[in-house]
């Protein structure tokens, strides 16, 4: 079985659905045949290498939110995400394009270490404050998760990998995500959200029944 997810690594509720996701895998009978995919989705893909002021700042603009409300905003997600284990630190984010950073995960798939790279960028991002929209900071961060230093460093000198990026879009453009995290199981059946993880577990044992049955 196959689960394909579409999500960005700038977006808090994607690192939230991956932990809520790997919990809900772990308790799948069928877990040793189950094929996970990470997908690109960008947010903001106008976004520059690296965003200029505060991460409250942005929100607040962005959403037309005063700092009070982007501050209480912050704080619920960061109480959500701790209860999945997760250490965050919004308000250190450092904002900005995430196109190459998907170029890397799909590196990282070249070489079967995805989930690995996109687990270190995003712990990166919202736990230790980095860029990861500047070039020097992804060849670290390829590095330190696996990734041959030369070949980082090629890709991240040219495109490659930059169609694949695309196709990712549009291949969830086309199913209609239009946020993310989404989790496309076997392309028969969807799951849209940082749903918890019962719920994701339902909709893995759901698609299996299904698959069987057909």
């Amino acid at each position: 079985m196959k689960v394909e997810i579409w999500s960005d690594v700038v977006c808090p509720w994607c690192y939230v659905g991956k932990r809520r996701f790997e919990s809900a895998l772990a308790r799948f009978d069928h877990r040793d045949e189950v094929e996970v995919v990470w997908r690109s989705f960008e947010l903001d893909p106008v976004a520059p290498r690296r965003r200029e002021g505060t991460a409250a700042e942005h929100l607040a603009s962005k959403y037309g939110m005063s700092e009070e409300q982007v501050a209480a905003s912050q704080e619920r997600l960061t109480g959500l995400a701790a209860a999945e284990g997760l250490e965050y630190h919004l308000d250190a984010t450092s904002g900005g394009n995430s196109f190459d950073a998907h170029r890397l995960i799909h590196l990282g798939a070249a070489h079967g270490i995805q989930d690995e790279v996109k687990e270190r960028l995003l712990r990166a991002y919202f736990t230790e404050g980095a860029a990861i929209g500047e070039p020097e900071v992804l060849q670290q961060l390829g590095v330190e998760a696996g990734l041959p230093p030369d070949e980082v460093a090629e890709l991240l000198a040219g495109d490659r990998f930059a169609a694949e990026v695309r196709d990712d879009e549009q291949r969830g453009f086309n199913f209609g995500i239009t946020g993310v995290p989404f989790f496309g199981i076997d392309e028969r059946l969807g799951v849209s959200g940082a749903q918890s993880s019962d719920v994701i577990l339902s909709a893995l044992e759901q698609a299996w029944a299904e698959r069987v049955a057909a």
